[in-house]
């Protein structure tokens, strides 16, 4: 499990990014650099991570499923997710 400020950090920056991306586009268009140095850090979409929904972990997470691989194989093996069955052959 990742440390609760881990999950309230990237919740932050996601609200950030919802916050200024309409003024972010509008600045790129414009071609104002200037600009756009002075909005935060956090902002910038590229620096928020993906992280599983349920457990916070930052590796191995299945962007289909919005959950870490270790999740995924546990949920699967307990039927919990439609349409995936363990392979066999």
């Amino acid at each position: 499990m990742a440390k609760e400020s881990m999950k309230a950090r990237e919740r932050k920056r996601a609200k950030l990014i919802e916050k200024y991306a309409k003024k972010r586009a509008e600045l790129k268009a414009a071609g104002d650099y200037v600009g756009l140095q002075k909005l935060p850090k956090n902002s910038s979409p590229v620096r928020l991570h993906n992280r599983c929904q349920l457990t916070g972990r930052p590796r191995g997470y299945m962007r289909q499923f919005g959950i870490s691989r270790i999740c995924f194989r546990e949920m699967a093996n307990q039927g919990l997710i439609p349409g995936v069955k363990k392979a066999s052959w």
